[in-house]
């Protein structure tokens, strides 16, 4: 590990990735980026964190919705671009908190964000195991057992569908990641240690 440089985790619903990056991040010793990236943002750029949040790695594709965002920029009202805005926030606060030193982002297209722009490893993290990954889905979000595929379906699809968006690229894609690892296979400490190893 001759430099350690920032790390960008996507992954796949209850695939344990944000638990490997949090595990990474205490054995590396430098900070760790998730869901308090909204807040930073949100502090930053004036933005209501209760929206950012309701936001987070979402994309509205209702026709409905599409329509009323049309109107609401076209009159110049902010509230239509809020996604967007939400977006931009996000990524500025990864690019800004990057320049201070290596760290690990989780999620919010993060490696796409500083793709040229800071020496990064991009990964990937996803699960063969939909029986573990509905045990640790009903854990994060207590959801009851018989509708959790669906709603591990509808994570993952929200997650693909915001990557899209904002990259034009396909989420999971092998090409778009430099390590992708599979944490049923391997458990978390294994994919902290490869992970660490490419470094």
């Amino acid at each position: 590990m001759a430099h350690l440089r920032t790390i960008t985790i996507e992954r796949q619903y209850a695939s344990g990735g944000r638990e490997i990056g949090k595990r990474l991040s205490e054995r590396l010793g430098i900070p760790f980026y998730d869901g308090q990236l909204l807040m930073l943002a949100a502090e930053k750029y004036g933005l209501n964190p209760s929206v950012v949040k309701a936001n987070d790695e979402k994309v509205n594709k209702s026709l409905l919705y599409t329509v009323a965002s049309a109107v609401e920029n076209f009159r110049g009202n902010e509230r239509g671009m809020m996604p967007y805005r939400i977006y931009q926030a996000q990524a500025e606060t990864i690019r800004r908190l990057s320049m201070e030193g290596p760290c690990i982002f989780i999620g919010r297209c993060a490696g796409e964000v500083l793709r040229g722009k800071c020496r990064s490893l991009n990964v990937f993290i996803y699960a063969s195991s939909m029986a573990e990954r509905k045990e640790r889905a009903n854990q994060i979000d207590n959801i009851a057992m018989v509708e959790t595929e669906d709603y591990i379906r509808m994570k993952d699809r929200q997650r693909r569908d915001y990557y899209k968006q904002y990259t034009d690229r396909e989420w999971g894609d092998p090409m778009n990641y430099d390590l992708c690892l599979n944490s049923t296979t391997l458990g978390y400490d294994r994919c902290v240690e490869l992970i660490e190893r490419t470094l």
